[in-house]
């Protein structure tokens, strides 16, 4: 008895030091490792997104802001394996478990189960579509100012810990192409949330674009479902400075325009809150910890004029119908601060439309003003004019006699017309747009020197506007320059230029001979309210003041009428009622593929110009790329892009009041004798 008993006190004290040492081990080896686990089981780190910022244009109209929403998001395997135990524990509870085998208690879980997630995927469309019916306004068309984004749902049972995961499920489930964010709204679709109920995956998204308040009701009532916050970015202009302001993408960043270029300005910092929870997705009280505040992106405000942009763009579409045009831009500067006042193209998308269909149509987010250059045509020749007057070789009313070509190293060069010699002035060369009366006075000039000047103006170089995708254009460096080089670039061939830097060379001009570096953004404001002061755009001294002022004056005879047409400019139809007016027309020559030679059908054409040239205020350039006929209804208005420069123009001076032009004294002589 005394044995059996030792036996059995020995047993027990080796059971006791057995589970002393396997506490101890659990404790003391397994111990940190089962506590961190258990740690980021019950963590929750929370994402307090910053918000992205505005843009507007110089007055402060709204053309991107960023509104409140939510998305319905779950995770599917998470959810039925808890809804799975909930079920369980309450068969259990309730005792309907007792005798039944496991097979009929997995099956009766099974259909429970099923039945939630079907009433789930029934309930959720019926509950937005009630609100959509409720309330005016779209679901997820809340106040841009509402700041109750980062409100946590204490019923959040999803796992969100795995970010990357998450990114990369919301990004598979974009649609290629139009990459449009789903509506929230009636028509949400019980079959298609069901599916994603029944998916095999941590993460999806329910709904898209949903009302905060009701995201908040959804995810309070149906459990695993989590009302996770959504910027969706409006552009309450649609088309309208699109190509400019560009869009961004579903994950919120930047893809086009203004909104890739200053992304990192716009988006600002997320703030982030850790917290535990229990097993039911219950936030345990005082265990908020590592805050940190969310810093809302910086504010844009562009130099452009809406009003402005409106109106030009919608006159480049209509001359675009009149002519045939394959596509038509213009740029409006500042003549004084290079200020993009306008900036617009042709067959800009409507980012709240359709945008897959847009591009079926031909339209882009693309900003050709600044990425698409071409060769300038005569435009080019005031450059040619403001070198030969800088450098003392001629003078506005010196007489020319002007032959019908010139030969250059081999290069024989026309006018555009059949014509003997004549007794041009060098205005009249400039207003009659005379390629042999430019190549003369290039060649005073000499390749060294206009080479020079070339750089002054900007040519071959990107103007350095706070915009993404700028072409330089093309210049060939004088290093390049074969014989015939010369016998191009003077006349506005062998070189190509984007609408922007052909404005450039008008601003400088206006400007009194000095360049000023293009800027589009006027001003950054802070989220605080504190404008950030802006880099001075440099600037670069091109021609003296008074020969910027003589060539100004020059090209008045652009826009001269005359009924005998002796001293009429090959702008005439660019004339701006009340105003002295100051321009250049250019038709460039494209390059046929098929030959590699200039093409004697497709056609370039463009004009520049200042006004009013007596006190310029505004800087306007215009491309029109191979229009069938005139830019005007009905296609009249000739070969043109004068009247497109007129009309914009004359919208300007009226919408600005500003005071009529004091009336020219004579006319410009432009042809002697």
């Amino acid at each position: 008895m005394d044995k059996r008993l030792m036996w059995a006190t020995v047993a027990v004290v080796v059971a006791v030091l057995a589970l002393i040492g396997r506490l101890a081990w659990v404790q003391v080896v397994w111990g940190p490792a089962l506590a961190e686990q258990a740690h980021e089981q019950r963590a929750r780190v929370y994402v307090e997104p910053a918000r992205r910022g505005e843009i507007t244009d110089r007055s402060g109209t709204p053309m991107a802001y960023t509104m409140q929403a939510r998305s319905l998001t779950v995770s599917p395997d998470l959810l039925r394996k808890e809804l799975r135990e909930q079920d369980f524990n309450e068969m259990r509870a309730a005792g309907a478990t007792e005798g039944v085998s496991e097979e009929e208690v997995a099956r009766r879980l099974d259909d429970s189960v099923e039945k939630t997630l079907r009433e789930m995927a029934d309930q959720i469309p019926e509950m937005i579509a009630a609100s959509s019916s409720d309330d005016a306004e779209t679901p997820g068309a809340a106040d841009p100012d509402d700041r109750d984004s980062d409100e946590k749902d204490p019923e959040r049972n999803s796992d969100r810990d795995d970010k990357s995961d998450r990114d990369n499920k919301d990004k598979d489930s974009e649609k290629k192409g139009s990459e449009k964010d789903d509506e929230a709204s009636g028509e949400v679709d019980p079959d298609e949330i069901l599916d994603k109920l029944h998916a095999d995956t941590h993460y999806e998204v329910l709904v898209r674009n949903v009302d905060p308040d009701v995201a908040t009701e959804i995810a309070a009532r149906f459990h695993g479902v989590a009302a996770d916050h959504q910027d969706v970015r409006q552009y309450p202009n649609g088309a309208v400075g699109d190509n400019v302001v560009g869009r961004v993408s579903m994950d919120g960043q930047g893809q086009f325009g203004l909104e890739a270029s200053a992304d990192a300005t716009l988006t600002g910092i997320n703030g982030r809150t850790t917290e535990d929870v229990s097993t039911d997705g219950q936030v345990i009280p005082g265990t908020l910890r590592d805050a940190v505040p969310a810093e809302d992106g910086e504010s844009v405000s562009l130099t452009l004029d809406l009003e402005l942009q409106t109106y030009v763009q919608q006159l480049l579409e209509q001359a675009k119908a009149n002519s045939g045009a394959k596509s038509a831009e213009a740029v409006v500067l500042d003549a004084h601060t290079a200020e993009i006042l306008a900036m617009a193209n042709t067959g800009t998308i409507d980012p709240n439309g359709d945008v897959e269909k847009q591009v079926e149509q031909g339209k882009d987010f693309e900003n050709p003003t600044i990425s698409a250059p071409f060769e300038p045509g005569s435009v080019a020749k005031i450059m040619t004019a403001a070198a030969a007057i800088e450098e003392g070789e001629t003078t506005p009313d010196e007489v020319h006699q002007v032959p019908g070509t010139i030969d250059m190293a081999g290069v024989t060069v026309r006018d555009a017309w059949d014509h003997g010699t004549v007794p041009y002035t060098t205005t009249g060369i400039f207003g009659k747009s005379s390629n042999v009366g430019t190549l003369m006075l290039a060649q005073r000039v000499g390749e060294d020197r206009f080479a020079d000047y070339l750089n002054r103006f900007g040519i071959g170089q990107p103007t350095g506007v706070e915009l993404p995708n700028e072409s330089a254009g093309l210049l060939p460096t004088r290093e390049q320059w074969s014989g015939g080089t010369f016998a191009n670039l003077p006349i506005g061939q062998g070189m190509s230029v984007t609408a922007l830097q052909m404005a450039g060379v008008f601003q400088a001009l206006a400007n009194g001979g000095e360049r000023v570096e293009p800027r589009i953004i006027r001003e950054v404001t802070g989220p605080d309210g504190q404008v950030r002061e802006q880099e001075a755009p440099a600037t670069t001294r091109v021609v003296s003041p008074e020969t910027a002022r003589t060539v100004i004056d020059m090209f008045r005879a652009v826009t001269q009428e005359d009924p005998s047409g002796n001293q009429q400019g090959t702008g005439a139809n660019g004339a701006i009622e009340g105003y002295q007016t100051s321009g250049k027309t250019g038709t460039a020559q494209k390059i046929d593929p098929d030959t590699g030679a200039y093409s004697m059908s497709d056609y370039w054409i463009t004009f520049g110009g200042v006004a009013p040239a007596d006190d310029p205020r505004y800087v306007i350039a215009v491309m029109v790329d191979d229009p069938d006929r005139g830019v005007e209804p009905g296609g009249s208005g000739g070969q043109s892009a004068a009247p497109i420069y007129r009309d914009i123009g004359s919208w300007l001076l009226n919408r600005d009041n500003v005071p009529l032009s004091k009336p020219m004294e004579g006319r410009l002589v432009l042809q002697a004798g």
